[in-house]
């Protein structure tokens, strides 16, 4: 992975190369962002930047042999811990029971989730945890000397899952053997030990930019741009979450989001019957993420009426049919009711409620909020 590679996160690259280049690295760095935001994409590049014989000013070469070590996850002095299960009864979890699979995983999804490698190794409901003779381990590999003669790295990813066994690794994390930096990559700082983040650096990583992730869509998946610019919105900043989104938005959806909305203005109760008989065949996840590209619309009517000098990053008709929509005698509190109303069907949707029933209810109530009506149920 290189930093171009990276999904957004500019400012956390510049920062990083900012203390790389004034000798200020920390000896044990903690990178924490939300899942999707690429922590551990960011931490692999900055490894790969390292050990790079043929630095640039910006990135790696990618082209020197040290540079497609640490791509390959190969590099001798690049050690690597992560979440995982004992391979048999009567073992331990230990990372390197599983390089392999994790060099494999990471290679087809550098930004997938501790679940999603949970479950490519097939843990199933057994829970993944960085045991204390891992981390015995990893003070005994790193107390030795560099294989290649330079830095030693250590990258933890979700620390996490180390629990009260981070303890062990405190003095290591405190004092490190010359030449050796810890790269943690982590999602919630709230489940690591207080005496684990006392003793590193943290960078924070927030959510990735919608026009970020849009163009990465673009270019990496060949996703339509007008799909790509719709999942963006959609994604809240998680790049994994668009590729997930991207997989299962089969359509365009302004233009059923459009007619449902003319079929709810007009009260034209064929069309809201039409629009929820037909989106209920489309299954649950296309659901939902229509109804998440709503929600977004409706956040985005909000920014185009209250700071109409922002640049909406959304394609031309969608940017027209929001305006148009931040436009209309409809207040404050209904925008924000229509939004709790969707996120309602999407949550009862989850849960596998009757989808029709779902959305014709919801049609009506959005009828009610925008007519300024009260809605009976009985």
């Amino acid at each position: 992975m290189l930093f171009s590679k990276v999904v957004g996160q500019q400012g956390a690259k510049d920062g990083l190369l900012k203390m790389w280049y004034s000798d200020q690295l920390p000896h044990a760095l903690l990178l924490v962002g939300a899942e999707g935001t690429g922590g551990l994409p960011l931490g692999l590049a900055l490894a790969r930047f390292i050990f790079c014989e043929h630095k640039t000013e910006h990135d790696a070469c990618g082209k020197c042999p040290n540079c497609h070590k640490v791509a390959k996850l190969e590099h001798a002095d690049l050690h690597i811990s992560f979440p995982s299960i004992p391979p048999k009864p009567g073992t331990k979890a230990m990372s390197r029971y599983y390089m392999k699979e994790f060099r494999e995983f990471i290679k087809q999804t550098p930004y997938g989730t501790t679940y999603d490698w949970l479950q490519y190794i097939d843990a199933e409901n057994k829970q993944g945890n960085i045991t204390a003779e891992e981390c015995r381990e990893i003070i005994e590999t790193l107390n030795l000397k560099s294989y290649e003669g330079g830095k030693k790295i250590h990258l933890i990813w979700r620390p996490e899952y180390l629990g009260k066994e981070g303890n062990i690794l405190l003095k290591l994390i405190e004092e490190p053997p010359p030449d050796t930096i810890m790269i943690l990559v982590a999602e919630n700082l709230e489940d690591i030990l207080p005496t684990i983040q006392s003793r590193t650096q943290t960078v924070r990583l927030p959510p990735i930019s919608a026009s970020d992730i849009a163009e990465a869509l673009v270019e990496r998946s060949h996703a339509d741009p007008r799909k790509a610019a719709q999942v963006a919105h959609m994604a809240n900043g998680s790049y994994a979450e668009a590729l997930r989104l991207v997989r299962n938005a089969d359509n365009d959806l302004f233009a059923p989001v459009r007619q449902w909305f003319n079929a709810i203005f007009t009260n034209n109760g064929l069309g809201i019957a039409k629009f929820a008989d037909e989106w209920s065949k489309s299954g649950r996840e296309q659901q939902k993420n229509l109804l998440h590209y709503v929600v977004q619309l409706l956040e985005q009517t909000i920014r185009a009426r209250y700071m109409p000098d922002t640049k909406l990053a959304l394609p031309e008709e969608e940017v027209t049919f929001v305006k148009k929509l931040a436009g209309m005698p409809i207040s404050f509190d209904a925008l924000q009711q229509m939004v709790a109303s969707i996120s309602d069907t999407i949550f009862f949707i989850e849960r596998n409620a009757h989808s029709k029933t779902q959305l014709h209810t919801l049609s009506i109530r959005l009828q009610y909020i925008i007519q300024k009506k009260q809605m009976i149920v009985i």
